[in-house]
C-alpha cells in the first residue's frame, strides 16, 4: 500500500488483491489483531496506550494504512484501503479495512482502465510509485 498511495489521487482507494492470503502476519497477527491498521497521528495521538507495541508493528500497520491526519480526534486516512483475501470481512472491519470477496473478482476487468481511474498494478509491492506533476 505505501508504494502506491503517492500515486492514488486523494480520497481514493487500493485495492490489496491477495486470494492467498489467510493471515495478517504470522510474525506479530497477535499484535496486529490488537491495535488495527492506522495513520501514524493516531499511535502518535495515544501514545501512552501504544507505546509497549514493538516499533516494527507500528511501522507495518502505518505502512498498510497510509498517511493522514486525525481531526478532532477522528482519524482520517488520505486512502481507503480494502483487503481482498482469505480474511474475513469481520476482521478487515476489527482491523480498520475494506473488505471485498476475492472470489467476486476478475482482475482482467481491472485492466487498461486508466482512463476510468482506475489503474491495475501486478506485483504492485515491488515499486513505488509516484505521480507525474
Amino acid at each position: 500500500m505505501y508504494k502506491l498511495e503517492p500515486a492514488v489521487v486523494m480520497g481514493g482507494e487500493v485495492i490489496i488483491y491477495a486470494p492467498h492470503l489467510d493471515v495478517v502476519s504470522r510474525v506479530h497477527g497477535k499484535y496486529i489483531h490488537k491495535i488495527g491498521y492506522h495513520i501514524l497521528p493516531y499511535f502518535l495521538n495515544d501514545w501512552e496506550r501504544f507505546k509497549h507495541i514493538p516499533l516494527g508493528v507500528l511501522a507495518h500497520s502505518t505502512h498498510v494504512r497510509g498517511s493522514g491526519v486525525m481531526d478532532a480526534g477522528v482519524e482520517r486516512p488520505n486512502v481507503r484501503v480494502t483487503l481482498a483475501s482469505k480474511i474475513s470481512a469481520g476482521d478487515c472491519a476489527r482491523l480498520n479495512l475494506g473488505y471485498l470477496d476475492p472470489a467476486k473478482i476478475n482482475v482482467n476487468e481491472w485492466i487498461d482502465r486508466e482512463d476510468e481511474g482506475l489503474l491495475y498494478v501486478p506485483k504492485a509491492g515491488e515499486i513505488l510509485y509516484r505521480l507525474k506533476v
